[in-house]
């Protein structure tokens, strides 16, 4: 394939600066085939309170010539891809994320990717692979990152055309994290009656450093779930190929607590009881479930039985704060879509007068 025949594409990289990015950007430079027409790096730290110096891009070597920042203001990474993909003209633009390392024939297996893709095919996903440690079982956060090898979509590395993009609005800046801002994406894609593909290319997502206590934190994409919900409806997550998850069990055992110290407290002692055991078996069974495929340290069983008190109440919070507050939520307009004209009944309009 000659230069002059390859898909023309752009990458685009949001970040909050972490010094995975450097590792990301070495990888693209170092991988084999055409290069992007850009390289986008979105600053995405918040700068108006906390001025940071400029991103380096050094690390592209020779593709340094190809790249530019452009910043987002700390808004999160759906709008900082947003901020991005608008700024290039190339027909097909690429999402990386700043924590993954694309393989060493990437630019060759993207180009052959794009160039495989049918005039309806509106977005190719790259394959995601997530090395675990060998000589243990993995621990409970690095089992979640695993998950993202079989996810669907995932903006770790997704190609999809510029057109596609602008026709249904790029992504929805209502999802502040990185979480379900893909899926959404992808099923308004469908929607629009593009096609969506798996292509061949690969990057390397390694498993990040993270606290004891990250799978509290992660609890706030319950509120990004009932959005999800709100947008595209109760069955979003079997047309998304998307793990529903235990926000009901957790909604069970977090009522079953709650109703224990409510019947203590008013002297129901017999029914309390039966509540509280309700609540401690749930608890169980869901540290259990956590702890049986991980690698059984007692650092991992402190920190899954301490965590797994926590998440039941933690998630139904997230999920009750964003049902309410996505209580009003709308779909973003599809632009591809001509745009639907209700007809004036022009009897009542005679005698009404104009329709405001």
């Amino acid at each position: 394939m000659s230069t002059t025949d390859f898909p023309v594409y752009a990458v685009v990289i949001p970040t909050i600066g972490r010094a995975c990015l450097a590792d990301c950007l070495t990888a693209l430079a170092r991988s084999s085939g055409p290069p992007p027409r850009e390289i986008v790096v979105v600053d995405d730290r918040p700068g108006a309170r906390h001025p940071r110096p400029p991103l380096s891009l050094e690390a592209l070597g020779e593709l340094r010539t190809h790249a530019r920042t452009v910043t987002s203001g700390g808004r999160g990474p759906a709008a900082a891809r947003n901020a991005g993909w608008r700024t290039v003209d190339a027909p097909w633009v690429v999402f990386l994320d700043d924590d993954v390392q694309v393989g060493a024939a990437w630019r060759d297996e993207l180009v052959c990717d794009l160039t495989c893709a049918a005039p309806d095919v509106g977005g190719v996903q790259g394959v995601i692979e997530v090395p675990l440690p060998a000589g243990r079982r993995p621990t409970d956060w690095e089992r979640n990152t695993a998950g993202l090898a079989q996810a669907r979509w995932a903006t770790a590395d997704m190609a999809y055309r510029r057109s596609v993009l602008a026709a249904v609005g790029g992504f929805d800046e209502r999802f502040p994290r990185a979480f379900r801002e893909d899926a959404d994406l992808a099923l308004r894609v469908i929607g629009a009656g593009r096609h969506l593909e798996t292509g061949t290319r690969t990057t390397r997502h390694p498993v990040r450093a993270a606290g004891r206590w990250v799978s509290l934190r992660t609890q706030a994409g319950n509120a990004d779930d009932a959005l999800m919900v709100r947008l595209h409806g109760r069955d979003w997550w079997e047309r998304a190929g998307a793990p529903r998850g235990r926000v009901r069990a957790h909604a069970a055992v977090t009522a079953a607590g709650a109703a224990a110290a409510v019947l203590a407290l008013t002297g129901h002692r017999t029914a309390g009881a039966g509540a509280a055991l309700g609540w401690a078996l749930g608890t169980a069974r869901f540290a259990a479930a956590r702890i049986a495929p991980g690698p059984r340290t007692t650092a991992e069983v402190a920190a899954m039985l301490t965590t797994s008190v926590a998440i039941p109440p933690l998630a139904v919070w997230h999920r009750v704060r964003g049902t309410w507050r996505h209580r009003a939520a709308r779909p973003l307009p599809d632009t591809s879509a001509p745009p639907r004209v209700v007809p004036v009944p022009v009897r009542s309009a005679l005698r009404e007068g104009p329709v405001p």
